[in-house]
Parts: C-alpha cells; sequence; structure tokens
C-alpha cells in the first residue's frame, strides 16, 4: 500500500507506532521497522543526549530499515538538554522525528538542515496547521479517544480527521483508537495518509514492558480508561487500576486547590511498578499479544480484503455485512 506517509518516510505500510515514555526502546523501534512501518525511540525516556546516542546506535544494530525518534517538549521549569537531544539524533543519522507537545519551532533549523523529517503530534486542527506553517512535515492527529494526553478539546477522531482533511495540505496519520485493519481503512477513508498505534504496540512481543501490564490491557474493555489531571488542564487518559483511583479521589477532595505534587507519587510511576499508565480506549479491541510482524502483516492483509472484497463489493452489489 503507497500513501504520502509511505513515501514520505521510505516504509512500506503507513503504520507509525508513536513515542512512548518507557516503553519506545530500540527493540520495539527496530522489531516495527523490520515488519514495514515506522518504529519510535522516545528521546527522553533516555536520561542523557549520550544515552539516547547509545539507543540509536543499539536500534541501527538491529534494523537497516528507517526508524523515527520522539522528542517531546515538556512544560517544565527545569528543561531537558535538548539541544544535545537533538544533536545525538542527527549524529545518529535518524532520518525521522516525531515531536509531541509543546512547539518545537526551536528545533526546526537544526532539524532541516539536517534533512531530517518532523512529524508534530497535534490534538486540534489549529495546532496541526500551526505545525504546517512552521514546516513540519506531517502530523499525527490526535483524537480524545487516544491513551496518554488528549488535549482539553474532547474532539473523537470520526470528526477529527476529516477536519485535518478539509485543512490541511501536508499528509497526517490517525492516532487515537487505531488498533487493526479496520482502523487503517476508516482512517484512509478519512482523508488521512495513515495510523499511529500507541496502545496496540504495548500488548506486543517485543514490547519492553512487564507481562502483567500487556495483560492487564488485554483484559480490559473500552469501558476502563479514565482521565486524570484534568483539573490540571494536563490531562491524561489511563488505564484505571487502584492508584489511577486515588488519584481521582484526591482531585476530587481538593478541587480548585489541586497541585501536581497531590498526586505526584501515583502519576510518575515507571514500567512495572504500580502507579497510572497511558492506555487508549482502543484497549477494548486489543485481545492478544502477537509480534510486531504478525501485527502488521495481520494489519494489511486484511485491510487489503476490506477494501477490495467488502467495500468493492458493495458498490459492485455484492456486499455482504
Amino acid at each position: 500500500m503507497k500513501t504520502r506517509i509511505t513515501e514520505l518516510f521510505g516504509i512500506d505500510h503507513p503504520i507509525i507506532q508513536g513515542g512512548m515514555h518507557y516503553v519506545g526502546f530500540a527493540e520495539l523501534a527496530a522489531a516495527v521497522s523490520n515488519a514495514g512501518g515506522l518504529g519510535t525511540i522516545t528521546g527522553l525516556t533516555q536520561k542523557s543526549p549520550a544515552d539516547l546516542a547509545n539507543e540509536i546506535a543499539r536500534c541501527k544494530d538491529m534494523t537497516d530499515r528507517p526508524f523515527a525518534v520522539n522528542l517531546t517538549f515538556l512544560p517544565t521549569v527545569t528543561s531537558p538538554d535538548y539541544p544535545g537531544y537533538v544533536k545525538s539524533i542527527i549524529e545518529g543519522g535518524v532520518k525521522v522525528v516525531e515531536t509531541a507537545g509543546r512547539n518545537p519551532v526551536q528545533v526546526m533549523p537544526a532539524l532541516k538542515d539536517a534533512g531530517i523529517k518532523v512529524i508534530h503530534k497535534c490534538t486540534s486542527v489549529r495546532h496541526s496547521l500551526k505545525a504546517q506553517e512552521i514546516g513540519c512535515d506531517a502530523v499525527s492527529v490526535d483524537g480524545f479517544e487516544c491513551g496518554g494526553h488528549p488535549g482539553e478539546d474532547d474532539i473523537p477522531n470520526m470528526i477529527l480527521l476529516p477536519r485535518a482533511a478539509d485543512e490541511l495540505d501536508i499528509p497526517f496519520v490517525s492516532s487515537g483508537g487505531q488498533a487493526d485493519a479496520r482502523s487503517l481503512v476508516a482512517s484512509l477513508a478519512m482523508g488521512a495518509d495513515g495510523m499511529n498505534m500507541g496502545t496496540r504496540f504495548m500488548c506486543t512481543a517485543e514490547a519492553p514492558i512487564h507481562h502483567n501490564v500487556k495483560a492487564a490491557i488485554v483484559a480490559a474493555s473500552e469501558l476502563d480508561t479514565r482521565l486524570i489531571m484534568r483539573p490540571l488542564r494536563n490531562t491524561e487518559r489511563v488505564l484505571t487500576n487502584s492508584a489511577v483511583e486515588r488519584v481521582l479521589s484526591v482531585e476530587k477532595d481538593k478541587g480548585e486547590q489541586l497541585r501536581f505534587e497531590d498526586i505526584l507519587a501515583d502519576v510518575a510511576g515507571v514500567y512495572p511498578k504500580a502507579g497510572a499508565w497511558s492506555c487508549g480506549m482502543v484497549a477494548g479491541l486489543i485481545n492478544d499479544i502477537p509480534t510486531c510482524k504478525e501485527l502488521i502483516d495481520r494489519i494489511m492483509f486484511e485491510a487489503d480484503e476490506i477494501i477490495r472484497a467488502r467495500l468493492q463489493g458493495m458498490l459492485a452489489g455484492t456486499g455482504s455485512g
């Protein structure tokens, strides 16, 4: 399948593994890229630019296919060494960077001068248009269903993707609620050029997280996520557990007096420690833990079946439900 995204990034299939804190290590990124998608190393999971340089080198030992590095710009008082991380990305020969969080305008000149393609994660059309304006090559449009930070507009992808298609000139991928061939075909129908999956890639054999986390996601339904940190306007969608319920209880008790420090212990967990972890509503569509190759091959085979058999059959008047 060829789309503007496969052409832009030099990949076989229009499937991207999103950057995920404490999940996006070289093992997972290489497995996704070797399967024909675009794997992603999460930059800030590496504690220093030197650590990131080592992780990039490890990934290059595991794959000769394109992979990305995620760089998230956090609203923190003590900023990470972003120039150092960018230098490691450039010197490591990385061809794609996924930016997220705040506007990445400050790193765009260095990345573009190095010939690196930039895809920015956005939760709204207005932010997508800003990313296009500052020179991003593509955007990842995150609907309200997504795990992690869905923004504050609460617009689901059935509305957000067509709106993005109406407004954008650059290619974009869907993100949030993406799990299988139906997700991909629906995203393409709404104007996207591919899809980005986070939670679904957590439930793969190569994802370097505890099996209990994977099993909890497989066992979950679409009703088992919660939104935390809404009072702080830093909303995050997470899989419910005892830690999450504690956070919600504190938020309710504190009301407008809530401070981040009040919930820090439960929201700053590291896999596989107990705490809140990002998870999308798409958990309801995840029923197994395949390898990345098995997952991507299945998606592409079934997408072809949906397009050629079911949809084309409907045009011919012979389609089945």
